[in-house]
């Protein structure tokens, strides 16, 4: 069973904040610099108890906190598992977060469940589908969510929808918010030969609750083109911090995420990513 709630924070600051790793409990309780909130991936806390819940509780009581899931498949096929929408309300009715998010992608098919975050043409059946497991979820769940804009390395020749355009409607059936990972608008832009300043200019920022940073790997595809992979294991670069201050000086302050995942750095690397986006926030904020 779980223990007893932890304090609740309803809302998340117009602040970085960072995804929790366990190597840092003891760090960013100490002297969060400047951390104003946490994320974690809900599927490393479905658990009844033990180690994990007992810091998760602890950093609720300090800081308000996001859940982000990876494993709910919102553009499966077959609709979200129901075990799985079971074991997440019952996270959230006890963490009560101020934030909950998912990927607008697919993982899971006839039952097996890939280690991997998919994506999706952009057709008329898809948007209904995704439409579909989103009033599902949020049913489920008794709060709203969040659906992240994917990153991806092709275009699929049957989508009928611009990727913008695809989640504006999501967000408008639905009622949904939107999060949205700057990098990712990188990466998929890189990769497709498209512009990022005209998507972010296209994206519907009203509907953002939440902004995602982080780092990416570079690569050379067979013709020696730039592939760029989705890797959250680097610092963020500068061409994505450019567009990030151009995004909050268009749509304003939101809260900010620092992601890095694999190769996780010391606590002042994270720390210091988390600082520069305190400073462009600040910076936004001052009349010129």
């Amino acid at each position: 069973m779980l223990d007893t709630a932890p304090s609740r924070h309803d809302t998340l600051p117009a602040a970085p904040g960072v995804g929790f790793k366990a190597q840092h409990f003891d760090a960013i309780m100490r002297d969060a610099g400047a951390v104003r909130w946490v994320e974690i991936h809900a599927e490393n806390y479905l658990g009844d108890g033990g180690r994990p819940l007992a810091q998760l509780r602890a950093l609720a009581a300090r800081f308000p906190v996001s859940v982000h899931g990876v494993g709910l498949s919102i553009g499966g096929e077959a609709p979200p598992d129901p075990d799985h929408l079971a074991r997440l309300r019952r996270l959230c009715d006890w963490l009560e977060p101020a934030s909950f998010s998912e990927h607008l992608a697919w993982s899971s098919h006839d039952g097996a469940f890939l280690n991997d975050l998919l994506p999706l043409p952009y057709t008329n059946a898809t948007l209904t589908r995704v439409a579909d497991h989103i009033d599902e979820v949020q049913a489920a769940l008794g709060r709203p969510m969040l659906l992240e804009n994917p990153s991806t390395y092709l275009a699929f020749a049957e989508s009928r929808w611009d990727e913008v355009d695809f989640l504006a409607e999501i967000a408008r059936r639905t009622g949904c918010g939107l999060l949205l990972d700057i990098n990712n608008v990188f990466v998929s832009c890189t990769n497709q030969g498209r512009d990022p300043r005209a998507y972010i200019g296209r994206f519907p920022l009203d509907r953002v609750g939440e902004i995602h940073l982080g780092g990416h790997d570079e690569q050379r595809d067979d013709h020696g083109a730039p592939l760029l992979i989705d890797s959250h294991g680097a610092p963020v670069i500068d061409p994505v911090w450019t567009l990030y201050a151009e995004t909050i000086a268009q749509g304003g302050a939101r809260p900010t995420l620092i992601e890095w995942d694999t190769d996780v750095p010391d606590w002042p690397v994270l720390e210091a990513e988390a600082a520069r986006a305190a400073a462009i926030l600040t910076a936004a904020r001052v009349p010129a």
